[in-house]
C-alpha cells in the first residue's frame, strides 16, 4: 500500500479537510474549509455497516447557515426539501446503501465528496484513533510504520482499532496521494501523574505497556478549549470534572488544564457503566465466569463489550432515551437508570477527592448534553460539594445550569470531536490558511 509524501495543493484549489470518526458499525464524517476559523461545509454518517440496510446520511451546513438559500453542494435535492412553500434551511440527504464493510463505506463517501465538492479540494483526512498505546502522544501523519504499530496495538481494543485501520487503508487505496493523520483518544491523558497511570498488578506487566491510558481525549481537549473560551483561563485552570457520558461514558479530573485522572483504564471497557459495557467489575467475577461457564475469550469479550451496561441491566435497550420512556412501566429500565446515575455520582465524588475540591463540572456526550433527567439525578446528593442545579436552566440545557452563587459552576457543553480532528490535520500537515 502506498502512503504519500507531504505535498500541498495548488494555491487556486479549494482546500478542505475531512474528519472521520469510525466505529465498528458506524462512521461519522465532516468536511471543513481550511479558513480561520475552520468552517464546516457538510457532516453526516453511515450507520448499520455490515447490514443490508446501511444508511448514508449527509447534512449541508452551508445551506443551514443561509437559512433558506439553495445549497451549492446538494442543490439537486432542492425540490424534495421544500416544506410549507419554502426551501428547508437544513438540507438533509438520507438513503440506504450497500455497505458490507468499511471499504465500501469509503468508496461511497469518496464518490459523494467527488460529486459535491471535488476530491481535489481535500488537503487531508483526519481519523479518530481510539488507542495510541505508550508510543503516540500527539496527532501524527500516517505512515506504514504507524499502521504497523496500530496493528500491534489492536488486541488492546478489538472493538475499535481493526475498523479504524480498515478505514485508513481504504482511503489510502482509493486516494493514494491524499495525506492522512491519526488523532489519538489517549493523548489527553498521556501526562497523568504516575500514580494515576499505574495498575496494582505485577510490575512486569507495566513494562509491557499495561497501565491506565484513558480515552475520549479528543472530546476532552475540545471541552477544555471551550471552557476557557466561555469562562476564562481561571476557570479552565481550576478544579474541573469533565463528564463525557453517552453510549460510551467516562469522566476526567483536570487541574491547571492537565488531566490528573480518568475513569477508563487499559481499555475503554473500564470505569463508568455504559450503554453495553459494565465499567469496573470485580476481577474475580471474570475468573468465576471463565471457570463456571467455560467461556472462551471471545465469549467473555462479547459479554463485557456488547451485552452489559444499560442493556444488560434493563434487558431491553442500551439507549438512555428508551429507558427513560419505559422506566415507569418497567422496573428493569428504572434500575438501569438508577445504577448508571449512582455510579456516575460515585465517580464524581472520587474525582472531587483527587482534586481536593471542585470548581467546575461539565456535562457532554449524548446523555450529558441531551438528558436533563440524567444531569438532575447524577447531581442530586452532591450539594455537599457545592453542586446546586437550577431546574429551569437544566431543563433547557442552558450553558450554565447551576444556580447563581453556587460554589460549583455546572455547565453543559456540546462536544465537537470532528472539529478537533480537523484542527489537528491542519496543524500536522502545515496547511495553514494560505489559498
Amino acid at each position: 500500500m502506498l502512503y504519500p509524501t507531504p505535498s500541498l495543493p495548488s494555491p487556486a484549489a479549494r482546500r478542505c479537510v475531512l474528519s472521520v470518526n469510525g466505529g465498528s458499525s458506524s462512521v461519522k464524517f465532516a468536511v471543513y474549509t481550511m479558513d480561520e476559523p475552520l468552517r464546516r461545509l457538510v457532516h453526516g454518517s453511515v450507520e448499520r455497516i455490515g447490514l443490508a440496510d446501511a444508511v448514508f446520511h449527509a447534512v449541508d451546513d452551508e445551506q443551514q447557515r443561509r437559512a433558506g438559500g439553495v445549497s451549492p453542494l446538494l442543490d439537486e435535492r432542492r425540490a424534495d426539501e421544500r416544506r410549507a412553500g419554502g426551501v428547508s434551511p437544513l438540507l438533509d440527504e438520507r438513503r440506504e446503501i450497500g455497505a458490507a464493510d468499511h471499504r465500501r463505506v469509503v468508496a461511497e463517501l469518496i464518490g459523494w465528496i467527488e460529486t459535491k465538492l471535488g476530491l481535489t479540494s481535500l488537503v487531508g483526512v483526519g481519523h479518530r484513533v481510539v488507542h495510541g498505546g505508550p508510543r503516540y502522544g500527539e496527532p501524527v501523519r500516517i505512515t506504514p510504520e504507524v499502521i504497523d504499530e496500530l496493528r500491534r496495538l489492536s488486541p488492546l481494543d478489538l472493538a475499535h482499532l481493526p475498523a479504524e485501520i480498515e478505514l485508513i487503508e481504504a482511503f489510502a487505496a482509493a486516494c493514494p496521494k491524499l495525506q492522512q493523520v491519526a488523532c489519538f483518544d489517549t493523548s489527553f491523558h498521556r501526562n497523568m501523574p504516575r500514580v494515576a497511570q499505574q495498575l496494582p498488578i505485577p510490575r512486569r506487566y507495566e513494562a509491557a505497556g499495561v497501565r491506565r491510558y484513558g480515552f475520549h481525549g479528543i472530546s476532552y481537549s475540545y471541552l477544555m478549549e471551550e471552557l476557557k473560551r466561555e469562562a476564562g483561563r481561571q476557570a479552565a485552570d481550576g478544579r474541573v470534572i469533565l463528564a463525557h457520558i453517552g453510549s460510551g461514558a467516562s469522566l476526567a479530573a483536570v487541574w491547571q488544564g492537565q488531566c490528573i485522572d480518568t475513569s477508563m483504564g487499559f481499555t475503554p471497557t473500564a470505569g463508568l457503566m455504559m450503554g453495553t459495557r459494565p465499567g469496573d467489575l470485580d476481577p474475580g467475577l471474570l475468573v468465576h465466569w471463565l471457570r463456571s461457564e467455560k467461556m472462551t475469550t471471545d465469549e467473555l469479550d462479547d459479554l463485557l463489550n456488547r451485552q452489559s451496561g444499560l442493556l444488560g441491566v434493563s434487558e431491553t435497550s442500551s439507549d438512555f432515551r428508551d429507558l427513560l420512556r419505559d422506566e415507569s412501566l418497567d422496573p428493569r429500565a428504572a434500575e438501569a437508570i438508577a445504577l448508571f446515575c449512582y455510579l456516575a455520582k460515585k465517580w464524581m465524588g472520587a474525582f472531587a477527592a483527587a482534586l481536593g475540591g471542585l470548581d467546575t463540572l461539565v456535562f457532554a456526550g449524548g446523555i450529558g448534553e441531551n438528558s436533563p433527567q440524567a444531569r438532575e439525578r447524577i447531581c442530586a446528593g452532591l450539594e455537599f460539594l457545592g453542586v446546586e442545579l437550577n431546574a429551569d436552566r437544566n431543563a433547557t440545557a442552558a450553558p450554565v445550569i447551576s444556580v447563581d452563587g453556587s460554589r460549583v459552576t455546572v455547565r453543559v457543553i456540546a462536544t465537537d470531536e470532528a472539529l478537533m480532528i480537523a484542527r489537528a490535520v491542519r496543524r500536522v500537515l502545515g496547511a495553514g490558511t494560505q489559498r
